[in-house]
């Protein structure tokens, strides 16, 4: 009898590790997503109360790399503890290797005084527009309009893709990054129209789904909605204009791409 050989799926596995904009509602996180391929741990974003949920997943000592899209707190502030764990904790870890655009995480690195976080991380410093290997994922950047420099991501590895847009308003970059991707993780603000002072640096949840369509992604995940804002109102307003599926991102959602 011929032998048959079991042929394993290797994927890319998102984590939402939190999802609200701005600040965190009751029991809930601000923007942090945990990608694993091929036992690779990436934390992308690290914002209000991501760690004590990353911590659920991984020890710290244990994840690979971070990836940070800008430098506003509610993407970056639990970076402190995190780098605080791994410098004073009792599990010895080289240092983590934090990506992100030059002068981003100056605020979040000043919390402490140099030597408390000597030896915790590596600063790697990166250029929107350029690639990049992070660990098993080949990494495309793109800048995207925010109040501050904020960078978009796709990730890709074992022929899967995702597509993070940090916050941003619309634009052509967003559909040329999540092009044919499995998932255009997607920051949807709003559940409908933004606020004339906000238009153009934060995006809605039709917005994002038109953006989704655009670009043929197989799946869309809306994130960064504001602290009481109705899931439900952006599901529905998303679907209308993508006709794929619609998830909303919050602690606990995972997602397997492969």
């Amino acid at each position: 009898m011929r032998a048959v050989t079991a042929v394993m799926v290797v994927s890319v596995r998102l984590t939402v590790l939190g999802a609200c904009g701005a600040w965190p509602e009751p029991g809930q996180a601000c923007s942090g997503f945990l990608v694993e391929h091929d036992g690779f741990r990436l934390l992308v974003d690290a914002g209000y109360a991501t760690m004590p949920r990353l911590l659920e997943h991984v020890p710290v000592s244990e994840l690979d790399a971070v990836f940070i899209s800008h430098g506003h707190p509610d993407h970056c502030a639990d970076l402190n503890p995190l780098l605080r764990a791994r410098a004073m904790g009792g599990d010895p870890a080289p240092p983590l290797p934090v990506y992100a655009l030059p002068g981003a995480l100056d605020a979040v690195l000043a919390l402490d005084s140099p030597g408390t976080l000597a030896g915790s991380f590596t600063l790697c410093e990166i250029t929107a527009g350029r690639r990049l290997g992070i660990g098993p994922f080949d990494a495309e950047t793109c800048l995207l309009p925010h109040w501050v420099p904020n960078v978009g991501l796709r990730l890709a590895a074992a022929g899967a893709a995702l597509a993070y847009t940090g916050d941003s308003g619309p634009d052509p970059g967003i559909t040329t990054l999540a092009r044919d991707a499995d998932l255009l993780l997607a920051e949807a603000t709003y559940p409908g129209s933004v606020p004339p002072d906000s238009q153009g640096f934060l995006s809605s949840a039709p917005e994002a789904a038109r953006q989704a369509a655009q670009a043929g992604v197989a799946h869309l995940a809306l994130t960064h909605l504001w602290p009481g804002a109705s899931r439900d109102a952006a599901r529905t307003a998303a679907e209308a204009a993508y006709p794929g599926p619609v998830s909303i991102a919050a602690p606990g959602l995972t997602l397997d791409l492969s």
